[in-house]
Parts: structure tokens; sequence; C-alpha cells
């Protein structure tokens, strides 16, 4: 038929800035016939956008007449869910960390599965959950066609998840905000979710129907008709999990004993225990970030950047790591840490034997690559078995690297230091450290109670 074609292409979007408002033009050909689209909202030319992206991708026929799929009705177009989660994938991406943004993914593959509109024909739940992950990587699903096996089961998540005008139902909205809620406060498995994780895909979710608000998608954000108790989170560093010097130590040590990869990692560690550095911030470390390593005495390194781990999946690059700023800083700002003695000792002696690697890393792999988290993990617990006696490794103590970063913070707040100090050397901010490090804080509880004896008791 010529009044129809399969060759239907999806260009990006394209923003006419004008002296008083600003246009965005969603552009697209059907048999090689140029159309666009204009819209005064991003957010809606993203919707659209995204609808005939999925329409081109399920290989639809095209109308010539007015180029948009057949299938559409000419009165309104009803969007699903499924639809509309790529739409908020794709405005949220350009804006987002990769680690926020497989944290979004996270949510809408679980709450997904909560809003199937039918039991027929449907895909096994692993399946289903790939094919999603797969669509909420907008750099991957920008940039190849899915794999046929996939391709059929988001062909079938398109057309049976319910409509998104199913929210402004009454009564209909709050019953599929709820099944939602329950979905995310529980695991595969249907054991209760951590608090953390709970509590994170709701903030997700919500900000996805914020979305539909925004967009004039939805009239009303319908989790604001459910009363959901939140889960509540341990906001607080068990001191069970903070080892004390000497322990630090033994681990140390025990690293540097393990094996030729150990040897590479005991100041990799170091820089967790003595200066407060987050993994991702450790694996970034150069040698242009280490301003004194005097012989004796203490140095000073200044951060700049850190490599958080996503997955290749979530980052622009398609690497695992990519480069970021520091945490909780502008883009461009910098944080300084001193250097304890005995980890200026262990930095020097390290970049004397191993030198520095690509683009000046202090810690690379044996073959030059980059410290891997298999590879420091497996360093870790092997040393730590080794390190701590039966009852100690038994315990919660030290069970994952990131305890080294709150053994440091600790450290220097039990040692009396001024808490905006610590605040600035640990990249906090002073009201999160007071109330992460808590229980970690020595002491003052015997002071407190001593002050109150002084006060109460009798003059007699």
């Amino acid at each position: 038929m010529k009044d129809i074609t399969y060759d239907a292409r999806i260009y990006k979007t394209e923003v006419y800035k004008g002296k008083k408002v600003t246009t965005y033009y969603v552009r697209w050909s059907t048999g090689g016939k140029p159309w666009k689209e204009p819209y005064r909202n991003a957010a809606q030319a993203d919707v659209f956008r995204s609808e005939l992206m999925t329409a081109a991708r399920r290989g639809e026929a095209f109308s010539m007449a007015t180029g948009r799929p057949v299938s559409w009705k000419r009165e309104e177009t009803a969007l699903s869910w499924y639809g509309f989660t790529l739409a908020f994938v794709e405005a949220k991406w350009p804006h987002a960390s990769p680690n926020h943004r497989r944290g979004i993914a996270e949510a809408l593959v679980d709450a997904t599965e909560a809003l199937l509109s039918t039991e027929s024909g449907v895909p096994s739940r692993d399946v289903r959950r790939t094919a999603l992950r797969w669509a909420y990587s907008t750099r991957i699903r920008d940039g190849e066609k899915a794999p046929a096996d996939l391709e059929k089961v988001l062909r079938w998540l398109e057309d049976n998840t319910v409509a998104l005008a199913d929210f402004d139902e009454q009564g209909r909205g709050a019953v599929l905000a709820r099944a939602i809620l329950t979905r995310i406060s529980q695991t595969m498995d249907g054991k209760p979710a951590a608090a953390n994780t709970a509590n994170r895909k709701r903030m997700v979710l919500n900000s996805a129907m914020e979305y539909g608000q925004e967009i004039g998608l939805l009239k009303a954000n319908p989790f604001k008709t459910v009363k959901w108790t939140r889960p509540r989170t341990l906001s607080t560093v068990d001191p069970r999990a903070v080892i004390n010097s000497e322990q630090a130590r033994r681990f140390l040590t025990a690293v540097r004993l393990d094996s030729k990869r150990g040897e590479r990692m005991e100041a990799f560690f170091g820089c967790m225990y003595y200066a407060a550095l987050r993994p991702e911030e450790v694996v970034d470390l150069r040698r242009v970030h280490l301003h004194s390593l005097p012989e004796e005495g203490w140095g000073e390194m200044r951060l700049t950047n850190a490599e958080p781990r996503a997955g290749s999946r979530w980052t622009n690059s398609g690497k695992p790591r990519e480069r970021r700023g520091l945490k909780h800083r502008a883009e461009g700002d910098t944080r300084p840490i001193p250097i304890h003695p005995e980890l200026v000792s262990l930095l020097r002696a390290h970049l004397g034997r191993f030198g520095t690697g690509p683009e000046g890393r202090v810690f690379i792999g044996p073959r030059g690559g980059l410290m891997t988290d298999r590879a420091y993990l497996k360093v870790f617990h092997e040393a730590r078995k080794k390190a701590f006696t039966s009852e100690e490794a038994s315990s919660p103590l030290m069970d994952v690297p990131y305890t080294l970063r709150h053994a440091a913070v600790s450290t220097w707040l039990n040692a009396g230091v001024p808490a905006p100090q610590v605040a600035e050397w640990a990249g906090h901010s002073v009201d999160v450290l007071l109330r992460v490090y808590a229980k970690c804080i020595y002491g003052q509880q015997s002071e407190a109670m001593s002050r109150i004896w002084e006060a109460t008791r009798s003059s007699m």
C-alpha cells in the first residue's frame, strides 16, 4: 500500500530559542518524508518522541498522510505505563549520575511488575526484568536495536501494562499506587525489603508521578492519596563495625602478606582508614592529588574527583566507572585531607615500588588496569579472616571496606577534632556527620552524667 510505510526514522529533538519562548521540535521521517511536531515543553516533546520510537521498534506501519503510526487513534493516544516510563527515563538521563540512573531503573522495573494488565502470555519474570533493564538504559536504547528475544518482550509490555490514564480514575489510581508501594516494600522472594531500599525506590516513583503531572499526563499524584508508613531506616553507624588502631594495623599487615596483589593494596586500604576516603575516591587517586609526602611527619592530599562504579549500562562512556566530581561538592570543588604519618610511609613505599599508572593513577592492577571491585574485595575478605580472631571475624566488625572510612571519622571525632573540621576532611555536612556518627563518639556520656550529678546532688 502506498499510503503506509515501515521506513520510520526518529531524530534528536531540535530546540529553537526565540526572543520570548523556546520551542522543541520532534523530528522524524516516514518513507523519506520529513515531519516535525512543535512543543513548548521539553518533557512533552520527550514523551511524544518516545512513543514514536516505541512504535518504530515494534515494526508498526506509519501513515504517509499523517506521519504517525497507523495504530494510533486520531483523537488521543492511550499511553501505557511502560511507554510513560521510557519518557521519564529519557527526561532524567542527561541530569542523573550513573548510580542514580541505575536506581531509577531498579524502581521502575519493580513498579512495572505490579502494573501488568493481564497474565495471559506473560513472559517469565527474569526475562521481563532483563528486557526492562535494557530499555531503561537510554544510551543503549538509542544506540542499538533490541535483541530479538527482548524486543518481543518489550512489545508485550507496551500492550499489557496499565494505561497511565488509569491512575486518574477515582479509586483505581489509589489501588494501583498501593500495589506499587507493596511491591517495592518486598524483595523478589517476598521478604521485607531493606528500609533504605524501599524509601529510595518510593522517592524515584514519586518523582515519576510528579513528572507525569508536570507535563499534563496526570491530573494528580496518586501516591498522595495513599497512606503509607515509610520503613524506619538506620541512619547511624553501628559502633560494633568500627575497628580500633591496633585492629587496623593487624588488618593492613595481613593485606600486605596476603599475596602479590595484596602488596599493592596495603596503601589502598590505608587511604580508607587513615584519610577516610571512600572506595571510589581511592580508585581515582592520582599522584597530583598528593600535595605533600614528607620523609617524616604529616602530609596532605587534595581530592578533586571520584570514580564510582555503576555498571557499563548506566554510564555515558559504556565503561563500568565514570569519573565525576566529589560527592556533596560543587563541580570543580576540592577537598583537603591531612595524611597521617603512617599513611605517608605507606604511600611513599607504594610509589617507590610500583610507581604510577595511566594518568598518574596511584593504584592500578598488576597489568596496569584499574583496581577492580572484585580484586580488592577478594583481598579484603581474605585479609580480614587472617587478621582477626574467630570471635572478631564472626562479628559485624569491619564487615565491608567502607567501615574503614567509618573508623577514620570516628577516630577523628573521639580525638577531639572539632566537628566542622572533621566534616571538611570527610566530605560531609556537620549535621549529617553528627547524626551518622552519634553512636561512635565515646567518652562524652560519662562526662555528661558527671555534670548532671554535680548539678543535682545535695549540698548536705
